[in-house]
């Protein structure tokens, strides 16, 4: 079992920066790629970063340039940067840790809302 608390939401205007975290606790070891989704009020989740345990990382097109996702293995944290927000950034962001690749087998955090005003 692994267990995920993000923290680093928040308001923030236009043009702004947040750096969100992700805290790692239980069976670590089993973790092999770490993910950030979000999702709006009426719209489904999407997966905006993700990161594997070798430090390779990918973006959705929407954020590339903006967000820098990254790890910490020694503090066990997943970090998502956020530079440049938009007002279409809003939403409520979800850390996942996936232990499986196989079989998509994922823990999930509990969310943190990120709200950029115009």
């Amino acid at each position: 079992q692994v267990q995920l608390v993000e923290s680093g939401g928040g308001l923030v205007q236009a043009g702004g920066s947040l750096r969100l975290s992700c805290s790692a606790s239980g069976s670590t070891f089993s973790i092999r790629s770490m993910e950030w989704y979000r999702q709006a009020p009426g719209n489904q989740r999407d997966l905006v970063a993700y990161i594997t345990s070798d430090g390779s990382a990918d973006y959705a097109d929407s954020v590339k340039g903006r967000f820098t996702i990254s790890i910490d293995p020694a503090k066990n944290t997943g970090n998502l940067q956020m530079n440049s927000l938009k007002p279409e950034d809003t939403a409520v962001y979800r850390c996942a840790a996936v232990v499986s690749p196989d079989t998509g087998r994922r823990y999930w955090g509990q969310g943190t809302q990120v709200t950029v005003s115009s």
